[in-house]
């Protein structure tokens, strides 16, 4: 991949033989984000799990402390009582099987994160194809099958994100945005590695994370040290 001026003056500023300590790391994240936008900061974690055995996979979610710096746009399934609660929590559509079509026929996907009452999935289950791939289904491991829509609303508004491996074992998440504080980032930083330490899973034997880098999205990826986890 082919990069611009700005990138390779970037790239200057980052030693590549050198593992970083996580605050070094993010404040040169930070200094190499020079797009004309908030570019958010990544983080890529590389683990020593096989995704491909049940036992070994990763999933989960985590409310940054700092939040996300990003407005995110939310859809609750649910009927009844639940449809008013959602929509007192502030979620920005809710609805039911109505909504099937819309999404299944018109490609409506003006939404970040869908939110579903268990009593719902089944209807949300014929949406699998479209949502799955996407990332967008709702899972109960991340919160977001659940009847207290309320604090799942509140949680995601707040800065939850979620986590999992990727097909190469990866994981990839935001932290923020280059706009934060070193301190906001450090902070948000912090809270996901350690979600993501707990989430360890019994199988996976040895050093569990092999490599982690920090990133502006259009910047270049700085290593950090990983041998402590």
């Amino acid at each position: 991949m082919k990069h611009g001026k700005k990138y390779a003056e970037a790239a200057k500023l980052v030693d590549r033989s050198k593992l970083y300590e996580p605050a070094e790391a993010i404040a040169l994240a930070k200094q190499t984000a020079v797009a004309k936008f908030d570019e958010t900061i990544e983080i890529h974690i590389r683990t020593s799990c096989d995704g491909r055995h049940a036992d070994q996979q990763i999933r989960g979610a985590v409310v940054l402390p700092a939040g996300t710096g990003k407005k995110v746009r939310v859809l609750v399934f649910a009927k009844g009582a639940k449809l008013d609660e959602a929509q007192a929590a502030g979620a920005d559509y809710v609805g039911g099987q109505e909504l099937l079509p819309r999404i299944q026929n018109d490609g409506w996907l003006d939404f970040d994160v869908v939110v579903a009452t268990p009593d719902m999935m089944s209807v949300v289950g014929r949406l699998g194809r479209i949502l799955g791939p996407k990332g967008l289904m709702p899972n109960p491991k991340a919160g977001t099958v659940t009847m207290d829509v309320t604090k799942a609303i509140n949680d995601i508004k707040a800065g939850k994100i979620e986590y999992r491996l990727d097909k190469s074992n990866i994981i990839h998440c935001p932290i923020g945005k280059a706009s934060f504080t070193e301190e906001q980032l450090m902070q948000n930083y912090d809270a996901l590695m350690a979600a993501i330490v707990k989430a360890k899973p019994a199988a996976v034997k040895g050093q569990y994370l092999k490599s982690i880098s920090v990133a502006s999205s259009m910047g270049p990826g700085v290593r950090v040290i990983a041998n402590r986890y």
